[in-house]
């Protein structure tokens, strides 16, 4: 989840037209899918509905998702496999997702340089029964870094997750983090490239690694549109994925 966060970040630290105040809601989807260091696929579909309301120094989002998941059974999302499978067929759930509060705040702006603390709570809204979520509650805080000269944006996170402890499965907290370059092209578009690592919560999985190159594009003042592709390279992330989000500025 914090992938969006970042996205939502950057733009935000640099948004393409300037307000004192401004509330949005923002829709879309997320589509991955990845064997997971075994032989058959999960399919993760995720929509995501997004309020946020910005100022000059405070992010405050809310993000409430459907998610469906085609797997056997033993994959999270954001984590990969969560506990050894015996089953050999493969079943679709769906349902509610797990809800994300997001707060992040600007605690240093001055010669192209943003700093910003944030932290988000994963209530664990997904079905652990149906395999959509883990069922706990996660925290996770972290430091944002934004960088920009002339029309480059140079960014980084660096975090940790309290992870919420599933019945009868053993976790970690984990450390995590991001590094990524975004490029303004226009008044209108940019386009970017992130890097995404964090530790393993299981003994069952690795550390996630992913790559995402990103597009976003405003299509007016009060309406913005991004998209982007994602490669996976690690067996606790997908295989690759595609994600779309439109947002809405009131």
């Amino acid at each position: 989840m914090k992938k969006y966060l970042l996205l939502a970040l950057v733009a935000a630290a640099y948004p393409a037209f300037a307000e004192d105040s401004r509330f949005s809601l923002g829709a879309g989807f997320d589509y991955s899918t990845g064997k997971y260091g075994g032989t058959t696929s999960t399919d993760i579909l995720y929509i995501p509905v997004v309020a946020k309301y910005e100022t000059d120094t405070l992010t405050l989002k809310l993000t409430v998702p459907y998610i469906s998941v085609t797997s056997l059974g033993n994959v999270v999302r954001g984590m990969g496999v969560i506990s050894r499978s015996t089953s050999t067929r493969t079943t679709t759930q769906s349902g509610l997702g797990d809800i994300i509060a997001t707060a992040a705040y600007v605690v240093y702006d001055a010669s192209g340089l943003l700093l910003d603390v944030a932290g988000n709570i994963k209530f664990g809204t997904a079905s652990a029964s149906k395999g959509l979520g883990t069922g706990q509650n996660d925290y996770s805080a972290q430091l944002d870094a934004f960088y920009t000269v002339d029309a480059t944006t140079l960014f980084a996170t660096a975090g940790h997750k309290i992870v919420g402890v599933p019945e009868g499965i053993a976790v970690n907290n984990i450390n995590y983090g991001t590094l990524g370059v975004r490029q303004k092209l226009d008044n209108r578009h940019a386009v970017g490239l992130m890097l995404d690592a964090a530790q393993s919560p299981t003994e069952l999985a690795p550390g996630t690694r992913e790559l995402t190159a990103f597009i976003t594009s405003q299509l007016s003042s009060d309406r913005k549109l991004q998209a982007g592709v994602m490669k996976g390279y690690s067996d606790a992330s997908p295989d690759w994925g595609v994600n779309l989000m439109l947002t809405s500025y009131f």
